[in-house]
């Protein structure tokens, strides 16, 4: 599938570009929102490249595979030839070939849930994530764990999978979707100190969960990853 750029011209020699890098072009207007509200007043243009099928293809093989990892790491490279001066890789799934990517360019690369499992491991020490599917699990706990090490912070950790949501949610039942996710997020409140939402798509449930049910903290990676580029850009 060819690739969708969009991108907002340079205004002057002092503006910032920032690259975004998506794996569904129902995240372009997610992060949209995100960045007119906490980029504004600030002199960034944000320019996006969409292409599903790195995390259809990540699905369909049940894990980052080695010629999706180069295609994404092609797009960090296109997004720097592009004028990026900082680029943010939305999707959890693909971190692994992120952090290569980012090895392999002259300008800071983050993956999204970095942010998030910075904060959860200043919070508290049992860390719960929950998930909708395995190729993001895996992916976002391996990167709590290694945040917590480099941060010389002992955590329990404890992931969730909740089990035909995701399949749901793609057929069209998203009320069965969000009470999967629900009851997930309930019980974990009773066994960690805060919880991390691996998926963007899962960060509605939270808003309709009773406030007796929000027992402990429960993080999402877009925002606090604009939150991030905010304060550095």
């Amino acid at each position: 599938m060819k690739p969708v750029l969009e991108a907002t011209e340079r205004k002057s020699d002092m503006t910032k570009k920032l690259g975004l890098i998506h794996t569904s072009a129902t995240l372009v207007p997610i992060f949209q929102e995100l960045t007119d509200k906490h980029l504004a007043g600030k002199d960034v243009a944000v320019f996006n490249i969409s292409d599903d099928s790195l995390i259809k293809n990540t699905i369909e093989r049940g894990k980052l595979t080695p010629d999706t990892s180069r295609r994404v790491v092609n797009y960090v490279v296109s997004a720097e030839e592009a004028g990026a001066d900082f680029i943010l890789v939305t999707c959890s799934s693909i971190g692994p070939a992120v952090e290569t990517a980012a090895t392999l360019v002259k300008v800071p690369v983050l993956r999204v849930d970095q942010p998030m499992a910075d904060r959860a491991v200043q919070m508290d020490r049992k860390i719960g994530v929950v998930a909708t599917l395995s190729t993001t699990l895996e992916p976002t706990s391996d990167l709590v764990r290694r945040r917590a090490i480099l941060a010389g912070k002992e955590i329990e950790l404890t992931s969730r999978l909740c089990e035909g949501a995701f399949d749901a949610l793609m057929s069209g039942n998203p009320e069965l979707h969000d009470e999967s996710v629900a009851s997930a997020l309930k019980a974990l409140s009773q066994q960690v100190d805060v919880i991390l939402l691996a998926q963007a798509s899962m960060a509605r449930v939270v808003n309709q969960l009773a406030d007796e049910d929000k027992k402990v903290p429960i993080l999402t990676s877009p925002e606090l990853a604009v939150q991030y580029l905010a304060d550095i850009l």
